[in-house]
This record gives structure tokens, sequence and C-alpha cells, in this order.
């Protein structure tokens, strides 16, 4: 297949299996993915993966800990959805070369060069009358046989939803397993509490395995623990910092002071913006100092500088100044809290311009509910989802809740809607779902 029919075939087949959403009979499964990669010779029997679940976070955990491995010096896989503006963001790899670090996403040809390999299995499989690979499993296998190729040392894997039956848990072991924040999301499939949903993110301990979780309450915290050992896996509870030690519109530092430790971890430097992002750091701190137990080459200066070096698109990103333009991909009710926290933060006592899109199977009167109280208006657009709430009939909601809110034909014209009507110390905020905030991206770049 050439890259276009690549995509044609790849966006045919659903994202889920039919078997992938709970209906109150059929549970999803692990069936599709196992034999996928069994016939494609089970690439990830022989890759070396940091598994990484959690509902919030994970992205940003995900591509600290990849910047702090590739400054390490290591040759890292990473694994992450959804995508922003093209679907080869999906798959990379990275590498430091002459101090400098480098990434690049799959080929065009790569991807189509083994997807056309992944189909000919699938098909193999159709034809024996076994369960068809959904889209997600079929982009999970093609990742794997990459990374494999490209001999990476290691590969910082994100999970697409829950964890325990998710399609990189087909994996038999990892390095470290990450667990981030746990809150409500995903409900008809993860379950309508928040132990229910962390049963699910702790399905990718491992046995024998190490797991490091976010600090939750404690009947979280007991879901985990007993997790963890049923596997006999070592778990480390994350510490977090109290606070941000200096911030601006260029970065923000930090200290972290860790139980049982003598490591002196002041004034750490992200460049990405919004206060729960320091937690994020920290995460991915922690995770790298237990791969260093495990024998991974990690230094002090790798991380401080694998901190500093990440970028991290789409979430509470900065594009434009004067007025200040962010786009943010919060897309749940957690998300949404910590969006006006940041907002906040940063413009305390200002009132806010937003661009609003969701998708109709979020909480978004939950969402907005949070956002309302800083909202000078909003303009609404229509996500490129079938799964998309429209842009008037969240117009119409907002309307309802006493706000302003103009429902916009295009994301471009909400956009230039935003900018017309904002002056240079006003704050503009693109919120509600990574499956528009890259194309805001491309058109303000």
């Amino acid at each position: 297949m050439n890259y276009q029919e690549t995509m044609d075939y790849i966006n045919s087949i659903p994202f889920f299996s039919p078997t992938s959403i709970v209906n109150g009979t059929e549970p999803y499964n692990l069936v599709s993915i196992t034999e996928l990669m069994h016939r494609l010779g089970d690439p990830q029997n022989d890759l070396r993966f940091v598994h990484i679940a959690g509902t919030n976070g994970k992205g940003s955990t995900s591509a600290f800990l990849n910047t702090i491995l590739r400054e390490a010096g290591y040759r890292v896989g990473f694994y992450t959805s959804p995508y922003l503006v093209r679907y080869t963001e999906r798959v990379q790899i990275g590498w430091k070369e002459n101090g400098t670090l480098i990434e690049k996403e799959i080929s065009e040809e790569d991807l189509s060069r083994l997807a056309t390999r992944v189909r000919e299995a699938a098909e193999s499989m159709k034809a024996d009358n076994i369960q068809y690979p959904s889209q997600f499993e079929i982009t999970t296998a093609i990742s794997f046989l990459y990374f494999l190729e490209k001999e990476c040392d290691i590969v910082v894997l994100e999970v697409g939803l829950g964890g325990r039956l998710d399609a990189t848990n087909v994996i038999p072991a990892s390095e470290l397993s990450v667990i981030t924040t746990i809150s409500l999301d995903h409900t008809m499939i993860l379950g309508d509490t928040l132990p229910a949903i962390a049963a699910e993110k702790a399905g990718i301990i491992k046995e024998n395995g190490d797991v490091l979780v976010y600090p939750a309450d404690d009947d979280v915290l007991h879901v985990f623990r007993n997790a963890a050992a049923g596997h006999r896996a070592n778990l480390t509870i994350a510490s977090l910092p109290e606070d941000v030690k200096e911030k601006s519109l260029d970065g923000q530092t930090f200290d972290l002071t860790l139980p049982n430790s003598s490591d002196n971890w002041n004034d750490l430097h992200i460049s990405l913006l919004g206060r729960y992002q320091i937690n994020n750091a920290s995460i991915a701190l922690q995770a790298s100092l237990l791969l260093r137990k495990k024998g991974w080459n990690i230094g002090d200066n790798d991380i401080r500088r694998g901190l500093s070096l990440t970028e991290w698109p789409g979430r509470f990103e900065l594009l434009h100044r004067s007025p200040a333009v962010f786009v943010d991909g919060s897309h749940n009710e957690e998300g949404t809290i910590v969006l006006r926290m940041s907002l906040e933060q940063y413009f305390p006592g200002q009132k806010i311009i937003f661009v609003a899109g969701v998708l109709s199977d979020k909480d978004y009167a939950q969402m907005m509910d949070h956002v309302l109280p800083i909202a000078k208006t909003f303009f609404t657009v229509t996500p490129d989802s079938p799964r998309a709430l429209s842009a008037e009939d969240l117009a119409a909601f907002l309307k309802e809740k006493g706000a302003e809110a103009v429902p916009c034909a295009s994301i471009d014209e909400a956009v230039k809607a935003a900018l017309e009507r904002a002056a240079d110390t006003d704050v503009i905020c693109v919120f509600g779902s990574l499956y528009y905030v890259g194309v805001v991206r491309e058109i303000l770049k």
C-alpha cells in the first residue's frame, strides 16, 4: 500500500473492536492483539518498555521521560496517542547525536510498508474466523515492528485506554510501570468509581515488576497495593513538589524533596506551563531514579536537562503573545479543573476568551462548569470526530448557563473571531478536545 491507501485502510477500521465496548454482555479483550502479534513474530517480546497509564498526565509524563532517556544516550521509541496533526506523530524514535537531541516520526514509507505487513496478518486472522484487530491494535502492532527494526534500547509506551485490556498490555514485561492521576473518564468502559478505574489502570503491573503511582486517596491506593502484592511487584508512591518556586510564560522552576533520600533536587526547570506539569515532571524524575536502580545509566544532569528540554504540544501551550493564546487538550473534568488553575495562576482575576469544542460522550457539563466563572465569552466549534458535539449544541448549552456563546462554522472562523474580539492584554484559551487543537496550532503558526 502507498501512504494514502494505508490511511484509507487504517481509517476504515473501527478504533475499537466490536467487542471493545462494554454493552452489558461483551467485555473487550486482548484476543485480537495477542494473535496479531503472534503472527508477526511477537516483536514486543524483544523490546524493553516503560509502560505508562493514567487518566490525565500520562502523555506529559511520557514526554518528560522520553527526553530524559534520550539525554542519557539511549535510542528511545515513543508511542503516544492521539495525534495532533499527522498520524505519524504517534510513532517516534529519538536519540542524542553530537550533543543534540534528535526526534523523528515514522516516515510515511515505513508506515505504509509495515501497515501492509500487518494487514496481511490481520486478513489471515479474518480467514481463520478470528476477531479482526481494531485500528488501535493495528497501529500498536506497527509501532512494535518499527521499534524493533530501529533497534530501540527502550520504548516509552503510553496506554491508549484503561490498562488491563488495552492493546499495549500485550507486552509480557516492563522495566517499570507508571500510573499517573486517576479520575472519572470513559466510565462506560472503565467503571464509574475511582477504585474501579484504578483497577483497570493497575492491570499494567507486571509479575515481579516495579510500579510507580501518583499519590491518591486511600481507596485508590488500596487497589494499587493489592495489585502490586498479587504480582509480587515493588510499589512506590511518588512524592510531589509543594509548589512552584518561580514561574513565567517562559517556564517554571520547583524543588522536590524525596523521602529517605540524600538527593538534592532543587531549582528544577521545565519549559512546560501549568501548575500540574511540575507534578508530571516529578513523576518522570522518580521513574528515572527507579530505572537507574535497575541498571540504566541515567545521570542527575540527564534528568535535569531532560526535564528542561521537554516539549509537549497542545498542553497549555502558549502559541501567541499580545494577546496571549493558549491551546490545551483538556477533555474531561479533571483536565478543566487544572486548566482553570493554570489560567488563574498566570492571569489572576482576568476573564478569558474561550474557543471550545468537545466530544458528545464526554461530561461536558461538568467541564464547562469549571471554566464558566472565568469566561468572558465562548466561540464554539465542532471537532473533527464522529463523536463530536456540534458547535450549535454546545453554544446553546452555554447560553442556558448564562454565558455569551457564538457557534462558528469552522475552527478557522472561531480562531479568527476570537483574535478579532481580543485586545492585546486579553487571553484566549482553546480547549475541550485534542481532536482539534492540532488544527489550531497549524492555523496560528
